[in-house]
Formats: structure tokens, C-alpha cells, sequence
């Protein structure tokens, strides 16, 4: 059952509210309960991802009859990071912006993390940084990312014993596609070796294969 998959209070609402009046837009799902639509979010989501709700482009949410059963409290709640973390790219903070443009296409990702000397993570770098860096700007091999990226400590992290459902929310509340996965260093405070990288696109791979498994 849905509800065995112990949401939220305002979770189980969202439910109540698209199987009473589904389908219906999140705008209208945020009137009813007089929050805003950024608020609701990263439930939605995670509601999306688990099977609970459908969304349909231009016509909004329902409920998922068929799959109501779809998932156990286990499969959901307790996927961990570190079992479906994917290979980081790393380059270094010293690195140009030419290099990494270059590097990010090699590796068909959409983002790139910078180190320093030791390995600790530094920053991290998206296609909208180097775009940025590369509109108008001719000396990009004499232009270093760590001009550009996005420094500590401002940077999204997860650790590997965290849920792919923590990590979901992470990625749809603070709106971007990939979390760097660290392990803090020993005696080092606030510093991090980058293990592995989860993206939207992985935890979206995960729920569809449990699902197909399920659907047979």
C-alpha cells in the first residue's frame, strides 16, 4: 500500500487530494493547501518517483491505481548512495575552462568536479558555468574553473549512507542534476574526497528498473 511507505503528513494530503480530485496541477494541489507550488516540490517528486502519482504534461497529477502496490517500504526508503553512486569526473581546480569544456564532452556529463593539490573537493562546475565562461571570453585555456565554479562550502553534497530518497530531495529542492558523493578526510575538518556522483538520471533508472521487475 501506498500508505506503507511511511510519508509525510503532507505527503499522505497530496495523495488524499489527487485521488479525490485528480487529475490536477500542482499549482492547484498548492491552493488547496495554501502553500507554494516551490514548497510542494520535492514532494511531489519523490511521490512521482515511488509510483504513487503520475504526472502527465498539460493535463497534471494522478493517482496510480495499478501501481498502488508497487513498492515496499524497504525498496524505497532504504536504496542507499553508495550502492548506485556512478564514476566522478574530476579535474583539477587549476584546470582551464578550455580543458574542462573539453573534458565534460569526452564524458558526456553535465558536471564537472574541481580538486585542489590533495584531492579535496573544491568546486564544482556545470555546463551553465562554462557556457557562461565561454560567451565573449577568448583566452579560455588562460582562464582557470576556479574562477568560475562554485565554491565550498556552497556546494550540495551527499554521503554514501545516505537514501537515494534523500538524495532525490536534494537534487529537486536545491535544483540541480548532479550531487557530488564525499567521504569526509580524517583529521582534515570540512574536507571531502569526491567517491562517486548521483544524478536524476540515475535515481530515475533505479525506480523504472524496480518497477518493470515488479510489473512482470
Amino acid at each position: 500500500m501506498v500508505s506503507s511507505i511511511k510519508l509525510t503528513k503532507r505527503q499522505e494530503e497530496i495523495v488524499q487530494i489527487v485521488k479525490e480530485d485528480g487529475p490536477i496541477t500542482g499549482e492547484q494541489i498548492a491552493e488547496k493547501l495554501k502553500l507554494t507550488r516551490a514548497t510542494l516540490r520535492p514532494d511531489l517528486a519523490i511521490l512521482t518517483m515511488a509510483g504513487s502519482l503520475e504526472a502527465r504534461p498539460r493535463v497534471g497529477y494522478f493517482f496510480n491505481k495499478d501501481k498502488e502496490r508497487l513498492f515496499e517500504p524497504t525498496e524505497v526508503l532504504n536504496l542507499k548512495v553508495k550502492d548506485y553512486k556512478g564514476h566522478p569526473i574530476v579535474v583539477q581546480k587549476s584546470s582551464s575552462v578550455y580543458d574542462a569544456i573539453v573534458q565534460m564532452f569526452l564524458e558526456d556529463v553535465g558536471t564537472l568536479y574541481a580538486v585542489d593539490s590533495e584531492g579535496c573537493l573544491a568546486g564544482v562546475i556545470s555546463r551553465k558555468d562554462l557556457l557562461r565562461a565561454a560567451i565573449g571570453n577568448k583566452n579560455l585555456e588562460d582562464l582557470p574553473v576556479s574562477v568560475i565554479m562554485t565554491r565550498m562550502p556552497n556546494i550540495i553534497t551527499v554521503k554514501p549512507e545516505e537514501t537515494l530518497v534523500q538524495a532525490a530531495k536534494k537534487l529537486v529542492t536545491n535544483r540541480i542534476d548532479s550531487l557530488p558523493v564525499v567521504r569526509e578526510i580524517k583529521h582534515k575538518p570540512d574536507s571531502y574526497e569526491v567517491i562517486g556522483r548521483i544524478t536524476k538520471t540515475t535515481i530515475t533508472k533505479v525506480y523504472l528498473e524496480i518497477a518493470e521487475q515488479k510489473s512482470v
